[in-house]
């Protein structure tokens, strides 16, 4: 990995030429920046150091107005180079960029004082000193401060060596990785988000710049973060939802087989240029999601409904800040909560470090660090306590995947992940079980009882309908398994409660097995007319039902179980290999669409299949569908 080293300072103290005396490269690209002599975009350059690793460097604007493109730098960085000239001393954009650094809490860095060709030692002397108190009481407090010429050289040397010494401290800091705005961690090699210490779960680079290549299409530019990253990779675009390729990578102008950490260039494929500009994040990490609302915790508490800009990442974005009602919380310690309205999605995780911006009021740079990437809705926010939140911030904290997806879990009541079956919170469960119990009263259906065990979730928490009929449908399984409910066909009841006993008349069991053997195709007759003709009169329909022995779909559509059954299981193999259309399922069947409608409508009401744009896939209780 590579450690991204960003200037800080204010306009024309020489950190352009100060990174041009350390790497021997002017980071001013733009043909309008070397006419004007100053940095108004974001520029890079690296330096090679005599271990055979390297530094990367961000060049960021000093101009008031470029503050922006100065944090779109400062986000994306693991340690700061703050430059003061000798001869002019802190100025304006000096304090407000520390002011920034201290906000996205950068921890690592050192102070550079320039110019020292153009004043004395003791103008020198007193800079320094200044700068150094500027420092104390902020996360930079105690970094180096150095004195350097970047005309005559005095210095550099010296501060070559402090840059090493900063590396280090970056590497062996807490999770040994990055401190941008990544916002996650890996073990061994991968890089951990400002302030964040999640396991990281993939690749995440925020672009910076974006262009096309004649001959080779689209590149896009960043810090690399996460996991390493090799060519032919898929990657998400966060915000927009689509997915390109990655063809070649480049680090430092030469192709590579896999990148770490780092500044990183990509060479992408199926990628659309429109689609591809500073703010959008390219990532195959789950964790990574487009939100225009997020919980997060406040350096410093602002007033409710305060407009301001919010920076995260490469990202800018006008937001509200929500201080009432459930959003205005503060933890044990003090710290405030809020609820942030961004005016359009943003590519953002747990853990992700952010600065808010206001133009007027007493509080104008405000850290910020994104505790939910989601925050609870509906009859979920009345979950919404100080103890929760507080649980949810000190699994994040501490870094244990499974704390953290515990202390969301029971934040929301329900989670719907983007794979794999519904989440339910424990006392939700209870509380599920609890209405099921009291619900069976002698015998109730399954069907009643799976309905039962749905309502109940979705008075507790906000979650799908479908979503909460798989979960209800789980919950009343696993009693059934506990053995704390007994299952007679399509009927339930307590253990110890006398089953319904089985009708002794021999015509209506002639006519019930009749009615079976009928129902027993894959296009069955209509029900009614099916027992009109057999002499199955309705207590024996029921009957049939009640012990399990015909599955009725529709109000005049039944299956004996056993040929329902099969075709369950047809559909799901189907499915599992390819998308299920209605057309396929019914050439497989040989019946018509009335048929398999009805059958896949079951299926997904069910969650053992799911309805998507291209056809049925396995949903989330496919595996335990029994069939």
């Amino acid at each position: 990995m590579t450690v991204v080293i960003g200037t800080a300072g204010h306009i024309d103290h020489g950190k352009t030429t100060l990174l041009r005396a350390l790497t021997g490269i002017d980071a001013d690209r733009l043909p309008e920046e070397r006419r004007r002599g100053m940095t108004i975009d974001v520029g890079y350059a690296h330096l090679a150091l005599p271990d055979g690793s390297e530094l990367d460097f961000v060049d960021v604007p000093g101009h008031d107005r470029l503050v922006g493109n100065m944090l779109v730098g400062a986000g994306e960085i693991d340690a700061a180079l703050l430059v003061v000239a000798a001869d002019d001393g802190p100025r304006a954009q000096t304090l407000e960029h520390l002011a920034l650094l201290d906000a996205l809490e950068v921890r690592h860095g050192l102070a550079v004082v320039t110019k020292i060709d153009m004043a004395g030692p003791g103008r020198t002397a007193e800079v320094v000193a200044a700068v150094a108190r500027l420092l104390d009481g902020t996360t930079l407090a105690g970094a180096a401060v150095l004195a350097v010429s970047s005309v005559d050289g005095r210095g550099i040397a010296a501060l070559r060596a402090a840059l090493v010494g900063v590396r280090d401290q970056v590497l062996d800091g807490p999770g040994g990785g990055h401190s941008g705005a990544a916002g996650t961690e890996a073990a061994g090699a991968d890089a951990a988000g400002a302030g964040a210490t999640p396991r990281s779960r993939g690749s995440r680079l925020a672009v910076d710049r974006a262009f096309a290549v004649k001959g080779r299409g689209a590149v896009v530019t960043g810090t690399l973060r996460g996991r390493p990253l090799a060519p032919a990779a898929t990657l998400r675009v966060i915000p927009g939802g689509g997915s390109v390729r990655v063809r070649e990578i480049q680090v430092h102008g030469g192709a590579v087989e896999a990148a770490g950490p780092g500044r990183t260039a990509l060479n992408l494929v199926g990628a659309d240029l429109a689609d591809l500009h500073r703010g959008v994040v390219l990532s195959d990490d789950p964790s990574v999601e487009a939100s225009d609302r997020i919980l997060v915790r406040l350096r410093v508490s602002l007033p409710d409904r305060a407009r301001l800009r919010a920076h995260l990442g490469t990202a800018a974005v006008e937001a509200a800040v929500g201080r009432s009602g459930r959003d205005a919380l503060e933890l044990p310690d003090g710290t405030p909560i809020a609820t942030l309205r961004l005016a359009s999605p943003v590519a953002v995780a747990a853990g992700d470090r952010l600065v808010l911006r206001r133009s007027t009021g007493g509080e104008r740079i405000v850290g910020a660090a994104v505790l939910d990437v989601t925050p609870p809705r509906g009859i979920s926010r009345r979950r919404q306590s100080v103890d929760r939140v507080a649980r949810l911030a000190e699994a994040l904290t501490a870094g244990d995947p499974a704390a953290i997806a515990s202390a969301r879990l029971d934040l929301h009541g329900a989670v719907e992940p983007r794979h794999g079956p519904t989440e339910i919170a424990d006392d939700l469960a209870a509380a599920a079980v609890a209405a099921v119990m009291a619900s069976v009263d002698g015998m109730v259906t399954l069907d009643a009882a799976r309905s039962t065990a749905a309502l109940a979730l979705r008075r507790r928490a906000t979650i799908g309908r479908d979503a909460a009929g798989a979960a209800g449908a789980t919950l009343v399984d696993r009693l059934v398994r506990d053995g704390r409910l007994v299952r007679d066909g399509v009927e339930l009841r307590r253990p110890g409660a006398r089953p319904a006993a089985a009708d002794p008349d021999p015509r209506l069991a002639t006519a019930m097995d009749r009615l079976e053997a009928a129902l027993a195709v894959p296009g069955p007759p209509a029900l009614a007319d099916a027992a009109r003709s057999v002499g199955c009169p309705p207590d024996g329909i029921r009957a049939l039902e009640r012990t399990g022995r015909i599955v009725v779909l529709e109000p005049d559509l039944a299956y004996a179980a056993a040929t329902h059954r099969a075709l369950e299981a047809q559909a799901l193999t189907m499915a599992t290999r390819e998308p299920l259309t209605p057309a396929a399922f019914r050439d497989a069947t040989g019946t018509s669409r009335k048929y398999v409608m009805a059958i896949l409508a079951d299926l997904d009401r069910r969650g053992i299949l799911r309805r998507t744009d291209a056809g049925h896939v396995p949903g989330p209780r496919a595996t335990t569908a029994g069939i």
